[in-house]
C-alpha cells in the first residue's frame, strides 16, 4: 500500500491533527488541470494536498482539500457502521495522553475507552471532517 486519501474541509486542521498523532508532513502540492480532471472524472478540479508519512515510513495519508468542484456532503458525520472506509487505527503508548492531545484539534470520543481482554485498550475518536481514528494501546 502506498497511501490512503482522505478528503477534508480544513487542510490545516487535518495536518495538525495527524501531526499530533506522530505523522510527519512529507510534502504539499496544488493539483489542477485536464490530467487531474481526466483521472478522477470531474471538471475544473483544483485541490491542495498534504502527504503525511508515518514516522517509521510504513504508510502515508494524503489529505485532500477540494477548492473546485465543491465537495458534496452534509453537516452530519457518517456513523461508524456506514458503508465505505471505516477508520484508521494507530498504535499508541499512552491512550489517555493521546486523547488529551487530540482534543484541542477537535477530536471527540465516539464511545468509551475500553479494555479488550488483556491485550489492548481501545478508543474511537472522530477528528476533522468526521474522520474516525481508532487508538490501540498494548497492555503489558
Amino acid at each position: 500500500m502506498d497511501n490512503i486519501a482522505i478528503v477534508v474541509d480544513d487542510l490545516a486542521a487535518a495536518k495538525a491533527f495527524f501531526t499530533e498523532l506522530g505523522m510527519e508532513l512529507e510534502g504539499e502540492a496544488t493539483l489542477e488541470g485536464s490530467l487531474v480532471d481526466r483521472l478522477i472524472r470531474l471538471d475544473g478540479v483544483r485541490t491542495d494536498i498534504a502527504m503525511m508519512r508515518a514516522p517509521d515510513g510504513s504508510g502515508r495519508i494524503e489529505l485532500t482539500k477540494y477548492h473546485t468542484p465543491a465537495s458534496p456532503g452534509g453537516d452530519q458525520p457518517a456513523p461508524v457502521n456506514a458503508l465505505g472506509m471505516h477508520r484508521i487505527m494507530f498504535a499508541v503508548h499512552d491512550i489517555e495522553d493521546v486523547i488529551d492531545r487530540l482534543k484541542p484539534h477537535g477530536a471527540e470520543l465516539v464511545g468509551e475507552v475500553v479494555r479488550y481482554e488483556d491485550i489492548h485498550r481501545l478508543a474511537y475518536l472522530r477528528g476533522p471532517a468526521g474522520i474516525i481514528v481508532a487508538l490501540a494501546e498494548q497492555i503489558g
